[in-house]
């Protein structure tokens, strides 16, 4: 059975994939090293986006819903340069943020970033991206300096959802012949992106051997191994495709209006 993560579930994850990022950063030889995942990027880039970006967070969220899009960072934005000072300004960046989601709750309205999604616009939305935006570059910087690690279960098989729920959601019609995408994650849980003239959307399945309804095409992995797919982070071999591949590419290829 399906359950989307409490809250305080979130909170935790935040606070515990913050914590392996700076693991990652606290192993690197140099933060000069290139990020293969973020073309252009070096680990100090990354340590910059994560930790200013967190503070912006902080701010966004404790502003509530008149926040916008350049909402001024919480604190110093700009990161220190020595390695023990880089360690305590992530970790007081995220708590930054965690005390302002704290502070606000799960139902305060909130500038999230997303337009007309299925997901809404409130600290709680905020909370469970933010989840999939530390974990995924937790695993950039755990990459970069040569181990790499999948995400954890918990975390992954949220992300697969939420991911879709925001990047796969628009109102603009499908321009090709109605079908479906299948997404199963090992550990038991499919979700179903449905395309046709009334645009994109999300639903939850049963698992895949009790589906009754054949999808267009079906595209089965780990959990990590999809959202990190779906965040451009390993490629599609790593996943298994049944039914008709052609239809990815029709996807992949597809350019909504609503979609960024």
């Amino acid at each position: 059975m399906h359950k989307t993560l409490e809250f305080p579930d979130l909170l935790r994850l935040i606070d515990e994939r913050a914590t392996a990022f700076r693991a990652a950063i606290a192993a690197a030889p140099s933060l000069d090293l290139p990020v293969p995942t973020c073309p252009g990027w070096t680990l100090s880039d990354l340590v910059q986006h994560i930790g200013e970006g967190r503070r912006r967070w902080a701010a966004t969220v404790a502003a509530g819903p008149d926040a916008t899009a350049r909402t001024p960072a919480q604190g110093d934005a700009v990161a220190p340069q020595e390695p023990e000072a880089v360690q305590a300004w992530l970790a007081a960046s995220t708590e930054l943020m965690l005390a302002a989601l704290r502070e606000a709750g799960p139902d305060q309205g909130c500038f999230t970033g997303w337009g007309n999604t299925q997901t809404p616009h409130t600290a709680g939305g905020v909370a469970r991206h933010q989840v999939q935006e530390i974990a995924v570059h937790a695993y950039d910087a755990q990459l970069t300096v040569g181990e790499p690690a999948p995400l954890p279960v918990e975390v992954a098989l949220d992300g697969v959802e939420e991911n879709l729920l925001i990047a796969s959601f628009t109102t603009s019609a499908w321009p090709h012949k109605p079908t479906a995408f299948d997404l199963h994650a090992t550990e038991g849980r499919s979700w179903r992106l449905t395309v046709d003239g009334d645009g994109a959307r999300t639903t939850r399945l049963p698992t895949a051997d009790e589906d009754p309804d054949a999808a267009g095409l079906s595209i089965s992995g780990t959990a990590s191994d999809l959202v990190l797919w779906l965040y451009n982070r390993v490629s599609v071999d790593s996943l298994q495709l049944d039914g008709d591949p052609q239809l990815l590419d029709l996807l992949l290829a597809w350019e909504p209006e609503d979609w960024e």
